[in-house]
């Protein structure tokens, strides 16, 4: 059966609007993730939906879209003030302030801002030292306030450009590295930043030296896609414990001898990979404890062509994982 995710049937969300309803309100299904609105609730609905979503505080709630302007602020916030995970995200013309995040507790564990036309100052997240995820996309007012988000353990940073990576040098706890769009291509700095075992760097303008993660010695999955610059990989001699990598549409890029040095590999995505031929993967035959490979290589004869070299079996069933950071 086909399911309609704005429906309030798909299984890993549940949209709700005014007037709620007892449908809307009917027990979650434990992979739900999310409940979620599109416009503005009556204050009653909001304080029902509170009341109800106490049962479930691994939940997010989430505020989006609000395509007939009607959320404008966060100040619904203060009928939620228990709540420890929350959104706000595709607003781009109605969201005008974030004051209203000062309703939440200050022991709010997970917060995603997504882009304004207007550019919002992030000073109220500085209250929130007990965060430990955080996603923003196109944030940069007053963007300094990560620094004191010290018990983070994941960050993602979507079409935000940094100088260098120095605001992130005090998050000592910072396990999961996500960079996507934006231009920040100095990563000198990344060795310096937490106890990285996940970075992803998808579509990052100018990118073109991956070096630094040569230093990241905890990291177990690198993901790299879209880069259009980088057309060699960091070495991995120090990547003792880097157990998956997962490149995609990497057209510059052909050499993957590099991943023959990083001794606890056992899993390879190569997607969206047309440009590499068969002998190209061939060269990890000897690598001593690769186990899985997950292959894009324009056809399935490539596919096959290189799965034989390699002598590794088809490996699938795996992906990019829900990393780090959630509680």
């Amino acid at each position: 059966m086909n399911v309609n995710p704005l429906s309030g049937d798909y299984p890993f969300i549940r949209t709700v609007s005014s007037p709620l309803t007892s449908h809307m309100l009917r027990p979650l299904d434990p992979r739900c993730e999310t409940v979620q609105f599109s416009e503005a609730l009556s204050p009653g609905d909001y304080v029902t939906l509170s009341e109800w979503m106490a049962q479930y505080p691994s939940v997010t709630l989430r505020a989006f879209g609000s395509y007939d302007g009607s959320i404008r602020d966060l100040d619904f916030l203060r009928h939620f003030p228990g709540l420890q995970r929350f959104s706000a995200d595709a607003m781009y013309s109605s969201l005008q302030s974030l004051e209203g995040l000062g309703y939440l507790p200050a022991s709010t564990t997970v917060l995603g801002i997504g882009q304004t036309k207007k550019k919002l100052s992030l000073k109220p997240l500085e209250r929130f030292t007990a965060l430990r995820r955080l996603s923003l996309e196109g944030q940069t007012k007053d963007i300094g306030v990560i620094s004191a988000l010290t018990n983070l353990r994941s960050l993602t940073l979507r079409s935000i450009t940094l100088p260098d990576l120095s605001i992130l040098q005090t998050l000592g706890r910072l396990r999961a590295l996500d960079l996507k769009l934006g231009g920040t291509r100095d990563l000198t700095l990344l060795p310096t930043i937490g106890h990285l075992e996940y970075l992803e760097l998808w579509m990052v303008r100018g990118l073109h030296d991956l070096s630094p993660i040569s230093g990241l010695e905890g990291l177990s999955y690198l993901f790299l896609e879209s880069l259009k610059q980088v057309e060699k990989l960091p070495d991995f001699t120090r990547s003792a414990r880097l157990e998956t990598v997962w490149l995609q549409n990497m057209k510059g890029l052909k050499d993957l001898a590099p991943l023959l040095a990083a001794p606890a590999l056992r899993r390879l995505a190569l997607v969206e990979m047309a440009h590499l031929q068969a002998e190209d993967v061939g060269i990890l035959a000897g690598h001593p404890v690769l186990e899985a490979f997950r292959l894009g290589l324009g056809s399935e004869r490539k596919n096959n062509a290189a799965r034989s070299l390699v002598a590794l079996p088809p490996g699938e069933n795996w992906g990019k994982p829900d990393v780090f950071g959630g509680d």
